[in-house]
């Protein structure tokens, strides 16, 4: 490739040739004693001639010079061919003429008449009759200016140009506009370059391109008859095809890029318009053009039709379309642009960001997708003057106005639409994207084969789950190629080839190549999924919690940028089976997965081989990836076994706080200072050291967390905490009756969850917002003596209850309707469970009530819980049974209603319709309210 010289330079060598053989010859006859007088004159006037003929080149090379105003320069060459004639002899001419028939051939005639070709247009525009397609097409036509005037607004021309622009077209600000024309066979360079010269707005420079053309010489003499040093010919004996003209662009120091198919004759005022527009702050992160394609919308069938389907009007629009009667009277943004590209210059590096999915063809698309997908930038057709032929990007309409005659080759079609099934697979907002935004449960990533065997069993859940949407994305390249993935999902290879939203390939190695940088799939995997999320609208993008670190902040970055909130989800690869009831979470709470943090804080003091086997329990449960901290509470008379104990305990799913009393507190004070919220998402999980949890515990919390207490469908403000253990007696009677809630709740389900009244004091997670208010109530109704206590529930044992702070909460509980939700399985498995050993409270001295440990013991849980629930799934809120303190089934109206009937709250209120309401934040008591 080469910038070639201007070969006129030459011409001088050329006629200095013919004077050095004149004057040898002359040399020759000095016999005949020709007098000198006559050499010296002739000779002289020969060089006169040349000095007023090169004078006028140079003064009309000049800067000054308006070179649109094609000067004639054929008379002075007249002039010097005259004069040649008389001094020269003709045989000295044809001799060089003969003897220099290469070098001949290359003299650049000085007027583009002499050299210019024309091609003449010789086909009719064609008119469709088929009054079916001329409705589909302009009804999507409208439905694509509709959208787009109520989105972001459209303009005419007129109110484009009357939009404050950056570039002052006639002051100092004026833009400095590179045009590159890119030439093979067609004859349409000279009209390209007239229209040029004659610009309402000056080009800066012309770079007519000539790459593996056969017309390159002809080409060549053409931008040489211009005389014009801003224009310029770059050749080269290789086909850079169609992405060769943006490489070029590359290299311009100019403001502005117009390239140009070579069938585009653009109206002289097309300069002026385009770097106006493209100097507003609305466009000024866009790419113009005059010709576009709206890409297919989604079919019936939830397929995506070629973009060259006849008869469909989901196979897009071709803008403008006059076959369809379709001009753009406003601007409108397109999918890609063809056949003229108006832009930054800046802008067009992003063009090799990725590699293209084929040099073949597809550079109008691959410009515009990259564009969108790493500068957010839009492509747009801009509306013309139908009246002014000036205003249009192509004055002749040589393609504009035959539609659809361009690729029409079926496996160029076929290479077309992969690749913009590839570019919507990877992220491009296409406008169908954009005018039919989705809303889907849940977006997988995975980054390697293995990772998408381990996500295929939720994936599989959400997806065989009715009312549930899922798709799965992956790597592609050499990390997870598309068809390997649909192996291990069990699904046929053919997935990765139809235009169907389920899988999706990133092609991550497209881009990042043999790079050992991180940079580039960071950049790959966010700036697809940044996409794919907005096109979609996930509630959760799952992954596994050890995929590559820097894949996972290019998954959070991706989506935290969804203004619909999209939550990262990464679990263990062991929890993965166990959280199949994810799919089973309303769309609306599984945004909130990530929301609510479990403290875990053990009350312990001298039974080590008790802690020991908790915090085994613990560290063997299944948990999802959620940060939980947790907290040793020791009181005063700690032992030294203990504490070596929790100082060497490695806790991996958060930080350990260890926290110890200089003074006794007692175990009332122990548990109820253990935990204060840190927010209204802070929950405190309560565990004294003889409580043994089962695996599935976090599941249990997170679960009925997001279904009770996260799904903003459902309103149960009376949960105040959940219980991990199940009761086998009524502890609040004198009798403490047996109790079997998977026999009383039978009729229902023997293996509902059921809300009680009664607060879990062997494993439970306590709600912020009522702990606080148990502590200001607790603050305000202590007492030593527990006969002193104004609350006295009718026929409750907890009247009598000393040092304990179960007991105030229960009076806090009946007084204000609160309940706690239980677990109910075969057996009264549970998710914790109470060894019964001495402490506190068991075996205490002055505890008279003797306990039997097979009454406290339950079995825990070892096997996943969700297939127990009814229907597999937790039932709704409004289908919970409830039951007061003392297990009688009543509702939870019924519950309130008796705790106001004792009107023995800190505050006096109605007895028969209100109870106390509290502030929330402060837990202080405000008013008494209706229920």
């Amino acid at each position: 490739m080469g910038l070639v010289r201007k070969s006129h330079v030459r011409s001088g060598d050329y006629l200095e040739g013919m004077l050095n053989e004149y004057v040898g010859g002359k040399a020759k006859f000095k016999a005949h004693k020709s007098p000198s007088a006559r050499l010296v004159t002739a000779l002289t006037c020969l060089q006169f001639a040349f000095a007023v003929y090169a004078t006028f080149l140079l003064y009309y090379m000049s800067p000054a010079i308006d070179l649109r105003s094609k000067p004639d320069f054929t008379w002075a060459t007249r002039f010097a061919q005259h004069w040649k004639k008389l001094m020269i002899p003709a045989h000295v001419v044809n001799h060089y003429q003969e003897g220099s028939a290469v070098v001949g051939s290359e003299i650049t005639p000085f007027n583009p008449v002499e050299v210019c070709e024309h091609e003449k247009i010789d086909f009719e525009q064609k008119k469709s009759n088929d009054a079916q397609m001329i409705k589909l097409k302009t009804d999507l036509y409208r439905e694509v200016l509709e959208f787009q005037s109520k989105s972001f607004g459209t303009e005419t021309l007129p109110e484009l140009m009357a939009m404050k622009s950056k570039w002052d077209l006639k002051g100092p600000t004026r833009p400095k506009v590179t045009v590159i024309l890119n030439h093979f066979k067609r004859r349409t360079l000279c009209a390209q370059l007239d229209s040029l010269l004659n610009q309402t707005l000056p080009f800066h420079h012309v770079w007519v391109l000539s790459f593996g053309s056969p017309n390159e010489l002809t080409l060549k003499r053409i931008v040489d008859s211009y005389n014009d040093t801003r224009i310029s010919f770059i050749s080269s004996s290789y086909d850079f095809k169609y992405y060769g003209r943006f490489q070029m662009a590359l290299q311009t120091e100019a403001d502005l890029v117009y390239i140009l198919d070579d069938d585009m004759i653009p109206g002289t005022k097309m300069l002026q318009i385009l770097s106006h527009v493209a100097g507003t702050e609305k466009y000024m992160n866009s790419v113009l053009g005059s010709i576009g394609r709206i890409l297919p919308f989604r079919q019936k069938d939830y397929t995506f039709p070629s973009y060259r389907k006849f008869r469909s009007k989901e196979a897009g629009l071709y803008l403008p379309d006059p076959a369809y009667g379709i001009t753009v009277n406003k601007i409108v943004q397109v999918d890609f642009l063809s056949s003229s590209w108006f832009l930054s210059a800046e802008l067009i590096k992003t063009l090799f960001i990725e590699t293209p999915f084929t040099f073949l063809t597809g550079e109008d698309l691959h410009l515009s997708y990259q564009l969108q997908k790493y500068r957010d930038a839009g492509s747009f057709v801009l509306p013309v003057n139908p009246n002014d032929k000036e205003t249009w990007g192509d004055s002749e309409h040589r393609l504009a106005y035959v539609s659809e005659t361009t690729v029409i080759f079926k496996d160029i079609v076929q290479v077309r639409d992969d690749q913009w099934w590839k570019a919507l697979s990877t992220g491009y907002v296409t406008q169908w994207a954009a005018m039919n935004p989705q809303k889907i449960d849940a977006l997988f990533y995975a980054h390697s084969v293995k990772e998408v065997k381990d996500l295929a069993p939720l994936l599989e859940k959400f997806r065989s789950t009715v009312g549930k949407k899922a798709y799965i994305v992956v790597s592609g390249g050499k990390h997870c190629p598309c068809e390997d993935a649909a192996t291990a999902l069990k699904w046929p290879k053919s997935v990765c080839r139809e235009r169907r939203l389920k899988i999706f390939d990133l092609g991550v190695g497209a881009l990042s190549g043999i790079s050992k940088s991180e940079v580039p799939v960071v950049q790959a995997v966010y700036s697809s999924m940044r996409g794919l999320i907005k096109i979609h609208n996930p509630s959760v993008v799952i992954t596994v919690s050890d995929i590559d670190p820097h894949v996972k902040k290019a998954l959070k970055m991706a989506s935290e940028t969804n203004s619909n909130a999209t939550t990262l989800v990464v679990l263990p690869r062991a929890t993965v089976p166990k959280v199949l009831w994810m799919a089973d979470l309303r769309t609306t709470a599984l945004p909130n997965w990530n929301r609510m943090r479990i403290s875990i804080s053990i009350i312990t003091q001298n039974r080590v081989n008790s802690l020991t086997r908790l915090l085994r329990s613990l560290s063997n449960a299944f948990y999802t990836g959620d940060e939980v901290p947790i907290t040793f509470n020791m009181d005063s008379k700690v032992d030294e076994a203990t504490i070596k104990m929790v100082g060497s305990f490695d806790w991996p799913h958060g930080p350990k706080t260890l926290r110890r009393r200089i003074i006794q507190g007692g175990l009332i004070r122990a548990v109820s200072e253990s935990w204060y919220p840190a927010s209204d998402d802070d929950y405190g999980l309560l565990l004294e050291d003889d409580i043994e949890v089962s695996p599935y515990y976090y599941l249990w919390i997170k679960y009925a967390l997001l279904a009770y207490h996260y799904d903003p469908q459902v309103s149960l403000p009376e949960l105040s905490s959940i219980s991990l253990y199940t009761p086998r007696l009524v502890e609040v009677v004198k009798e403490r009756p047996k109790w079997n809630a998977t026999e009383v709740f039978k009729h229902i389900h023997p293996n509902t969850p059921y809300l009680h009244q009664l607060p879990c004091s062997w494993g439970a997670v306590f709600f912020p917002k009522q702990w606080r208010e148990f502590y200001v109530y607790m603050n305000m109704r202590f007492t030593e003596n527990a006969k002193e206590n104004p609350v006295q529930i009718p026929k409750s044992r907890t009247n009598g209850w000393q040092a304990s702070w179960k007991k105030f909460l229960i009076d806090m509980m009946y007084l204000r309707g609160y309940v706690s939700l239980y677990p109910n399985f075969p057996k009264q498995q549970s998710f914790s469970t109470n060894h019964m050993e001495p402490g506190a409270h068991i075996s205490a001295k002055d505890n008279v009530v003797k306990h039997d440990k097979t009454d406290f013991e339950v079995p825990l849980l070892k096997e996943d819980f969700r297939t127990l629930l009814p229907n597999g799934k937790m039932p709704p809120a409004s289908k919970l049974p409830s039951v007061n303190l003392f297990n009688q089934p009543v509702s939870l109206k019924g519950l309130k209603a008796a705790g106001a009937k004792l009107g023995q709250d800190v505050l006096r209120c109605n007895n028969v319709t209100e109870i106390v309401a509290v502030d929330h934040q402060t837990g202080l008591p405000m008013a008494c309210a209706k229920f």
